[in-house]
């Protein structure tokens, strides 16, 4: 098969040791989970590996991973010969690219040096610290339990190993202060790191966090204070020599992106693996069943793990290109809009949302302001 797409697997591990209270994830405590061993994880995922491996030799796919992600919940709560036995899986059924970028998420107080190194040993070449706070209330707010003051040496550590590292943050928290952001922006430019993504947070409906602020135990997030952060955040960044390159991500240079999520932002192909993880595959989309027990009675029967899917529409993938490519700095092309969505160009320019100069070149790239307000650009030229 000829195809200039790339090809990309993520990995979702749906096991968590404390449920986080703003997480919507398909995620699972120990206490939560019935029908499905966690120790039997590898297994069922090789299962779905060997599935998608027969699929694609019948489709004359021979194209190698250039990238691999495991997310979650906490994938390093898995035995590490787990997450590296995966890697082993995904190398002999579709082989890995030479420089594919192979990323691991974790949480500060889920590993330590020696978990790190057998990590890099094991063929994972990053991995991306959920920290979202240097400030304990916030955190308590959240519900994450890692110590803050242990970052820096997990960071210290996966160095160490050879690993590149990111750090997650989220902004806006109930309760929580410019001041309170501002530590968090100065624990990253102590850190020196390459990569960080920093997200708003969205109070998500059923969550245990919208929960209690129906209740009135905490306050809905202020939008007008995120917008605060995110400016404060983008200047704070630059100063570190970090340039945004998505409207959440920043980077040192080109080289340190994600780009397995710059693959999605592209809609390049990937198949997902696990328990509710979503794929993408020549315009296909699929998603599998949520639950890890149901998950694992299919793929233990050789069936397909795959709940429902869709093929989107024209309108549809034009919606959606332009919700990604908006997001990117590289913009998105002029050319490729409705003619009445090119109409709107002058006036989002005239509004400092949109560079002119990017403009002229033919691009919709966003301002500052414009990062700020982007789904209502985005609805502007949609």
């Amino acid at each position: 098969m000829s195809d200039s797409r790339t090809l990309s697997a993520y990995v979702h591990v749906p096991y968590c040791r404390v449920r986080c209270g703003y997480c919507d994830f398909n995620t699972y405590t120990s206490t939560e989970l019935r029908g499905a061993k966690q120790s039997d994880f590898v297994d069922h995922v090789a299962a779905e590996i060997d599935l998608a491996r027969t699929e694609l030799s019948q489709a004359q796919d021979t194209r190698e991973l250039s990238t691999i992600f495991f997310g979650g919940g906490t994938p390093t709560l898995l035995p590490v010969t787990d997450l590296v036995g995966t890697v082993s899986n995904l190398r002999q059924a579709f082989g890995i690219a030479a420089d594919a970028e192979v990323t691991v998420e974790a949480n500060p107080d889920s590993v330590d040096a020696d978990y790190l190194g057998a990590l890099a040993q094991g063929g994972v070449n990053r991995v991306s610290f959920g920290v979202q706070s240097a400030v304990p209330s916030v955190l308590a707010v959240l519900d994450r339990t890692h110590n803050p003051d242990r970052v820096p040496e997990v960071v210290a550590a996966a160095r160490a190993a050879g690993l590149a590292v990111s750090i997650d943050l989220i902004y806006g928290s109930p309760g929580e202060t410019l001041d309170d952001w501002r530590a968090s922006l100065e624990l990253v430019a102590a850190l020196g790191v390459d990569h960080v993504s920093a997200y708003s947070l969205i109070v998500e409906d059923g969550t245990a966090l919208e929960r209690k602020i129906r209740r009135g135990e905490l306050e809905d997030p202020d939008p007008n204070l995120q917008a605060d952060m995110y400016e404060m955040a983008d200047v704070a960044f630059s100063q570190m020599g970090l340039g945004w390159y998505e409207l959440s991500n920043w980077s040192r240079s080109s080289t340190t992106r994600s780009r397995h999520n710059v693959a999605y932002w592209l809609n390049q192909d990937w198949w997902g693996f696990g328990a509710g993880a979503h794929s993408h595959l020549a315009g296909r989309r699929w998603w599998n069943v949520k639950h890890p027990a149901a998950y694992a009675q299919r793929v233990m029967a050789g069936e397909s793990p795959a709940a429902d899917g869709e093929v989107p529409t024209s309108s549809e993938k034009y919606l959606e290109d332009v919700l990604l490519g908006t997001r990117l700095v590289e913009g998105f092309a002029i050319e490729r809009l409705t003619p009445e969505a090119r109409d709107e160009v002058p006036a989002l320019v005239a509004q400092g949302l949109i560079i002119q100069d990017a403009a002229a070149r033919g691009r919709v790239v966003l301002t500052l302001q414009g990062r700020l307000v982007a789904d209502a650009v985005v609805r502007r030229l949609t």
